[in-house]
């Protein structure tokens, strides 16, 4: 199975202050995001029913992108990462993701992204 890079775009009514905050701090990741997380230095321990996973927090940009690397995954060039700006032309929030998985998974990536964007954008208000 050959693993496969894919983008994703969303747009907000949230500042990038806003998506910030839900994308790093446990209060808000387990409101959208995954059922429990834990954070020891720069390593994110995430649980989803029971199963664990941990990622750490390679990049870290305050308001502008975070990026993390699983660290079960087989390729280390592999990563997750969200980017968020304001679109200069009508002034909402653009939230890009990238990431990774197996190329017959890319439909359901897809669809499991765009169901937790939309938990975490009636989370946040945007």
């Amino acid at each position: 199975m050959q693993r496969v890079k894919y983008e994703m775009e969303f747009i907000f009514r949230a500042s990038p202050t806003i998506l910030y905050q839900f994308i790093t701090t446990p209060s808000c990741l387990v409101r959208w995001f995954c059922d429990e997380v834990d954070i020891n230095d720069d390593v994110y321990s995430f649980s989803w029913d029971g199963a664990e996973e941990e990622a750490e927090m390679m990049d870290d940009i305050e308001d502008e992108r975070v990026r993390f690397r699983w660290e079960d995954a087989d390729d280390p060039d592999e990563y997750l990462e969200f980017r968020m700006y304001k679109s200069d032309v009508t002034n909402e929030t653009v939230l890009e993701i990238t990431d990774f998985c197996d190329d017959d998974e890319v439909d359901a990536q897809r669809d499991l992204w765009d169901s937790q964007i939309k938990e975490m954008r009636k989370e946040c208000g945007g």
